[in-house]
């Protein structure tokens, strides 16, 4: 059994093994990378990078990395879909044993430099639940640009611009950021708004599109992916907020400064060649030097592992149990989701429900439009419920006749809050509001669910009593859903999955009404694409099964886009995962993964998804277009109240 005695054992290995080292290698040195910019919230890129790079390669800690990585991909839906990921989505595709072969056999200098191929290897799915995550390097120093770049139409015409709301925007970021470039005496406010020809040599839209390809991640859509590049509003920490996008809020300290050719936005301006300074934005804990930054970020914490929930032998006492909401949810960067919206861009209608939550409602003044604002189904489960309920309440005793849904930016959150909002909107009388759902038959899962049953444990997401039969009805708690296995190939390889189940999230924390709120012509849902997890689970019913008509906003001109960007189903972080295997008492079958000795985490797509228009389909590769593409204006991409009161008077019949 691994307890977390023995968690905290393997921290202190670490720990001394890199501070020792570390040390060491730092006394030799004239300066330590990481004392030099101790402190500070904006550093030059090429600082960051020379902290991050001052941890030299382990083998030993790489050989644990991988062991753990390799162990969870094998719960991973896709893992055999992305050999060869389904037409259109062919650019997610990623061979992983090849990959982890290779970075298993390749000497790397620097820790760094293994997480960063790590990382890019599995980023390269283009999937928002399976990601390596190594607290230590990703998302610490976060890249950020005076220069945030949208997707604007003119005359008719798209173009890449600097965002119009930049000088408002960036300001927020205080002078912390800002005084650099003042003491540089260099003017970024003038570019506020300018048409941007070429970025690094290209021209703009293929450079949006190289950074939608190589790095933005997430997204296994293309044009979603674009998308991603760009600034747009979101609610984030129930606020109202803007994206940097990915070319101006980079996750990692890669580029020292980056280079466009523009046009200012002033009357009769020449085009100019401009090069913007990038500053790191320190995101971790606090630090003096290297061998604090590594005590501090690297080692792994309390958290990292999981946990056996089952009761210690001779111990009465009832432990804990796991949260068994189902959490379906993207990761997204850390700083610039903290931006608020400049406060002109904010709407000006009163919120009626949801002030202080991630669900805002609003009326528009024609008195006939009501707004859901569904920022994501995280947060207060309860309140969310709640919220949700008044607004309907008030739109229906103010006579709202229509509704706009804005899943702009909704990263997801928790899969029955996304069920709870179809019944909300369609009635109870709707019935099941998820989807046909299968988990992975590995052989250790197998071992997993068979063990749940063999001791009676019925808490954890394996339990067969969490899961309900395709009548509806909750699955008895020795009913061994994984077996037999239904075996398939898919790009010439076996793979297997348990017999198809349905979540259970019913009864919910308020009673809603058996009919609908809305009839679903009156209903139209609007965003970017940017609709993940939860968000595209909820979408995906709204569209497939209540007909509801989706609208999608930016993307590449005319190139074919989905409406909803990441549509697996349940993420396990690692922690969830290791419990699973622990609570199950199978922490040291030969196929369980050891105990992680970083602070990292491997998420994983636990669960599939089938789509209800193709049933052998998973949602997450099954091509589903908006019925509406649109550009956003200089009016509409940042100012959501104007994005809706274009919305409502165009396309309500």
């Amino acid at each position: 059994m691994f307890a977390a005695n023995s968690i905290a054992l393997a921290s202190v290995v670490v720990a001394q093994l890199w501070t020792g080292s570390v040390a060491a290698s730092i006394e030799t040195r004239a300066a330590d990378p990481c004392a030099k910019i101790a402190g500070q919230s904006f550093v030059a890129p090429s600082d960051a990078r020379a902290c991050l790079s001052s941890f030299p390669y382990n083998a030993t800690l790489a050989k644990n990395v991988m062991d753990v990585v390799e162990g969870a991909i094998n719960f991973l839906t896709f893992e055999e879909w992305q050999k060869l990921t389904p037409f259109p989505f062919t650019e997610a595709s990623v061979n992983l044993d090849f990959e982890f072969a290779r970075i298993r056999k390749t000497q790397y200098k620097t820790d760094y430099e293994f997480n960063r191929d790590l990382f890019k290897v599995i980023n390269r799915l283009d999937d928002g639940h399976t990601l390596w995550l190594p607290s230590c390097y990703r998302n610490a120093f976060q890249n950020i640009l005076p220069a945030p770049v949208v997707a604007l139409e003119k005359n008719g015409i798209q173009d890449i611009y600097i965002a119009p709301d930049t000088v408002e925007f960036i300001s927020l970021l205080g002078a912390n950021y800002t005084s650099y470039y003042d003491q540089k005496g260099f003017n970024w406010k003038k570019y506020a708004g300018a048409k941007v020809l070429t970025i690094e040599g290209l021209p703009a839209w293929a450079y949006v599109n190289l950074i939608a390809t190589t790095e933005s991640g997430n997204w296994v859509d293309h044009n979603i992916r674009v998308n991603s590049v760009l600034s747009s509003y979101r609610v984030t920490s129930n606020v109202w907020s803007q994206r940097l996008g990915d070319i101006a809020g980079a996750l990692f300290p890669d580029r020292d400064n980056l280079k466009m050719t523009l046009i200012p936005a002033t009357s009769g301006a020449k085009i100019e060649t401009v090069t913007f300074d990038y500053r790191s934005n320190y995101l971790g804990a606090p630090f003096k030097d290297g061998p604090s930054y590594w005590a501090a970020n690297c080692v792994a914490k309390s958290t990292t592992n999981g946990v056996d929930y089952r009761p210690t032998q001779g111990v009465s006492k009832k432990i804990s149990r796991p949260d068994l909401r189902p959490i379906a949810v993207s990761v997204d960067a850390g700083a610039p989701e903290g931006i608020v919206l400049p406060e002109p861009y904010v709407p000006t209608q009163p919120i009626l429900a949801g002030g202080d939550g991630q669900l805002k409602a609003y009326i528009l003044p024609d008195n006939k439009t009501g707004v859901l604002m569904v920022g994501s189904f995280g947060g207060d489960y309860e309140k969310f419920q709640t919220d949700t309920l008044a607004a309907l309440n008030k739109f229906k005793s103010s006579g709202v006749q229509q509704l706009i849904v804005d899943t702009t930016g909704n990263g997801g959150g928790y899969v029955c809050l996304g069920e709870f909002l179809i019944n909300a909107l369609a009635g109870t009388k709707f019935g099941y509001a998820g989807f046909e759902s299968t988990t992975r038959a590995n052989p250790l899962s197998r071992k997993i669910v068979a063990a749940d049953i063999a001791q009676g444990i019925d808490y954890m997401f394996y339990s067969p009593n969490n899961w309900a039969f395709l009548n509806n009805t909750p699955q008895p708690s020795n009913y061994n859903y994984i077996e037999p296995p239904t075996n398939f190939i898919i790009n010439g390889q076996k793979d297997s999955v348990s017999k198809r189940f349905y979540d259970i999230c019913t009864p919910y924390d308020v009673e809603l009404p058996a009919e609908p709120a809305f009839p679903p012509s009156k209903i139209l849902i609007v965003g970017n694409g940017l609709c993940g997890s939860t968000c595209a689970l909820f979408s995906g019913v709204a569209y497939e099964r209540l007909g509801i008509k989706v609208i999608t906003f930016g993307g590449n001109p005319g190139a074919p886009m989905n409406f909803n960007g990441l549509a697996g189903n349940q993420v396990l972080e690692w922690a969830n995962l290791d419990s699973e295997i622990k609570t199950a008492g199978l922490k040291n079958d030969p196929l369980a993964p050891p105990d992680l000795l970083v602070n990292g985490n491997i998420r994983i797509n636990w669960r599939y998804a089938w789509s209800w228009k193709s049933k052998n389909t998973p949602l997450a590769f099954f091509v589903e277009r908006a019925n509406i593409r649109l550009a956003y204006t200089q009016d509409t991409y940042n100012n959501p109240q104007n994005l809706w009161t274009f919305v409502a008077k165009t396309y309500f019949k």
